[in-house]
């Protein structure tokens, strides 16, 4: 389909690049699922395991599992013949944005298991300050992730071709088809200038959002792994 339609003139060297890059990621997948399942399978054997590892260890794997299943069902989409449609061939901007959703959940999953058998929790006096802080970083951390899910709807939908100039888009600081499909909720999804659009507005805001907590995080005497972590945040939003 993608062929007949899209890619008619493609040479061989050219298709051989795609598959490659194709193979090479499940590949990579299934090297990180070996990672994950058989090291977890010889330490469970050798009981090193307590019970609440144990619970966090299957639901890793598992999500491992589902990572792959997402991956499989996401390729399917873009595979299927749509007799009534003759827009260009693509994977469902729904299930990229679940498939990179679910391995965002499994790569943070991991790092903060990791970091936790790691480093020891800091012990720290529950002030109010310190409470709205760790309140501040969890909204933070829904908005970076609301943000990069988005983006997987840009990916999807090739939004990012429909408008190319920055802050406007366009001449216009609202384009004026921003709701053009009925229902309105529909073009959140599938409209690729609103889909633009709200992902430019995530991202600013995530942006500030990740600025307002390293400017409060200096306001409270933090441990130094702490301002390290706040310190990084904000020097990785700069280069994103």
């Amino acid at each position: 389909t993608a062929f007949n339609s899209l890619n008619h003139d493609m040479t061989l060297t050219e298709f051989k690049f795609i598959w490659y890059m194709e193979y090479s990621h499940r590949m990579w997948g299934r090297v990180v699922g070996l990672a994950y399942i058989l090291p977890a399978a010889y330490f469970w054997r050798k009981g090193w395991l307590s019970r609440p590892m144990k619970g966090c260890v299957l639901a890793l794997c598992g999500l491992v599992c589902f990572q792959g299943l997402l991956g499989w069902y996401m390729v399917k989409s873009g595979l299927e013949e749509k007799p009534d449609s003759y827009d260009i061939p693509r994977v469902s901007q729904y299930r990229l944005a679940a498939h990179l959703g679910s391995a965002l959940v499994l790569y943070s999953a991991s790092l903060w298991t990791g970091l936790s058998l790691l480093l020891p929790r800091h012990k720290l006096p529950e002030t109010h300050q310190l409470l709205r802080l760790r309140q501040f970083a969890h909204g933070t951390t829904a908005l970076i992730f609301l943000t990069a899910l988005s983006g997987a709807f840009v990916a999807g939908l090739d939004a990012g071709l429909v408008y190319n100039s920055f802050p406007k888009m366009g001449e216009r600081w609202i384009p004026d088809d921003l709701l053009a499909f009925s229902p309105v909720l529909r073009n959140i999804f599938e409209n690729p200038t609103t889909v633009q659009f709200d992902h430019r507005i995530l991202g600013i805001t995530s942006f500030t959002a990740v600025t307002a907590l390293y400017l409060f995080s200096r306001k409270i005497p933090l441990p130094r792994r702490t301002r390290m972590a706040v310190t990084s945040l904000l020097a990785v939003a700069c280069m994103q």
